[in-house]
């Protein structure tokens, strides 16, 4: 048998994510991904659609159409002028009806493409084939309430008839780093558009990634594996782990079998996340085994040009074009406005302290305001997050807040860890940073005469290190500094109490 020379992936996406509307794609009852039915009990958002009860017709949800069409936006679609309701028809206990309303020959939005940051450096384009709005399905369980285990299956129809957009990409991806890249992307522009929470754990976004192997052989052959399709990741943990355990199971499948991709090759298989394996779960079906035919029951939908442009104008600037911006007109760097626009409620919050602050420091520009911004948010910020457990944007202190301690700060009004520990205290305060920082005492002195006492008792209370310091040994300052520090309680303006001494000590 021939032996391989070389392996390349080839890997195209289908996501599928959960609009946050407030009621179901083709009835009233509620939406499961919009916040306020996070906790809804099972089965309660239902109604004679969602459970198909004899006579029950569907009614579209305008608010849905407009979401995908936004999503579809930001991908940069072309967005269809016309568009239909198909029957998908599959038997299955979360699927009520027998079939699931969705769009076949006639989708939504086609023909987009994004660019992501890659792997190896620069960017990728990622071309999108079509985004499709559908029903989602209900839910499968194995487990009573509390985690028992149970022989039977449990189904909760909540989901059922939720709005789901599907967005299937071309297969332009060849490493497992790049799909989670365009994974975590995509999120924030749907979190940025408000079409969704993208909240992993409820299933708002579902991953599918479609994985082969081109296998260069020894006798000069390409051959290409039969194609897995990897169902249902909601994690993108499981999103990478997953294709990189294909990358390598195929290959030995290959080697094994020597079956290559053709009609009726594609297979689909679950992952299991305490193995780390992929499991085979069923040979795929093709687009006939469905049996598509237009649902006789919904029209279809048809967009001109004004309505296009009335969701064009909706849409706000979306984060990569935030990250550019951060970078080329603000000069943050390019790991900061990562950092910043990878979550919507920081990035926004963010926002709104760069501009307060540029407003209220004297001389400071808006590209000035949005550094120390984001130096205070991701140091001191980031680290209190992590040790309350909450998000940076949830601490407590607010833009106006944040602005008087880089106001502070800039006016050397605070030392640098006065101005820490006066950040602190305004997360668990409702007052002024200069009013707190005065009541705390974190206020610097720089009165000459108050400075000049508190050198004074330095130089009388450590003489060799001000002999030292005077003989040109620049490290015994801080024996002197370190007593003045403390004989002021923190107050003393160290800049001045540095310039000072030298000007004492060293003539």
């Amino acid at each position: 048998m021939a032996e391989i020379v070389s392996k390349q992936l080839k890997i195209g996406m289908e996501i599928h994510v959960e609009l946050a509307t407030r009621s179901k794609m083709f009835s009233r009852s509620g939406g499961a991904a919009f916040p306020d039915h996070y906790d809804a009990e099972p089965n309660t958002l239902c109604d004679p659609v969602v459970i198909a009860l004899p006579g029950a017709l569907p009614v579209l949800n305008m608010a849905a159409i407009e979401m995908s069409m936004q999503v579809g936006m930001a991908l940069g679609c072309r967005i269809a002028d016309f568009t239909k309701w198909d029957r998908k028809n599959y038997f299955y206990p979360d699927l009520p009806k027998g079939y699931q309303i969705s769009q076949y020959d006639q989708p939504l939005c086609l023909e987009g493409s994004i660019e992501i940051p890659a792997h190896e450096g620069g960017t990728r384009r990622i071309g999108i084939t079509r985004a499709h709005l559908e029903e989602d399905t209900g839910k499968t369980g194995h487990e009573l309430p509390g985690g028992h285990p149970y022989e039977g299956s449990l189904v909760d129809y909540n989901r059922a008839g939720t709005p789901l957009l599907e967005i299937v990409t071309e297969p332009d991806f060849d490493c497992a780093e790049d799909c989670v890249t365009f994974g975590r992307e995509l999120r924030n522009i749907c979190r940025f558009l408000g079409v969704t929470e993208g909240i992993m754990q409820k299933g708002h976004m579902r991953f599918e990634p479609n994985v082969n192997l081109e296998l260069t052989l020894d006798d000069g052959r390409t051959v290409a594996t039969p194609i897995v399709e990897i169902k249902n990741l909601n994690s993108f943990r499981a999103v990478l782990n997953a294709i990189q355990h294909e990358s390598i199971r195929q290959v030995d499948a290959w080697l094994e079998d020597g079956r290559e991709m053709g009609p009726g090759m594609k297979v689909t298989r679950g992952w299991d996340d305490q193995k780390n394996v992929t499991v085979l779960q069923r040979e795929k079906e093709d687009a006939h085994d469905y049996r598509y035919f237009p649902d006789p029951d919904l029209i279809p939908v048809v967009i001109d040009e004004e309505w296009k442009s009335r969701i064009q104008k909706t849409l706000p600037e979306l984060p990569m074009s935030r990250r550019m911006r951060y970078q080329e007109d603000l000069g943050l760097a390019a790991k900061d406005a990562a950092a910043l626009t990878d979550e919507r409620d920081l990035c926004y919050f963010f926002e709104d302290c760069a501009k307060r602050a540029a407003d209220v420091v004297p001389d400071m520009g808006a590209a000035e305001a949005a550094v120390q911004t984001a130096k205070w948010l991701l140091n001191a910020g980031v680290r209190m997050a992590r040790e309350r457990d909450v998000e940076v944007q949830d601490l407590g202190i607010t833009p106006e807040q944040l602005s008087g301690v880089i106001k502070l700060r800039s006016e050397n009004a605070v030392g640098s860890t006065a101005a820490d520990q006066l950040f602190e205290l305004l997360c668990d305060s409702d007052d002024s940073a200069e009013h707190l920082a005065e009541a705390k005492g974190l206020l610097q002195v720089s009165d000459s005469g108050q400075l000049d006492e508190w050198i004074d008792a330095a130089i009388e209370a450590q003489p060799q290190a001000a002999e030292d310091f005077a003989g040109g040994k620049d490290a015994a300052m801080g024996r002197i500094m370190g007593h003045v520090m403390k004989s002021s309680g923190g107050q003393a303006d160290a800049n001045m109490v540095r310039q000072r001494l030298i000007e004492r000590l060293r003539g």
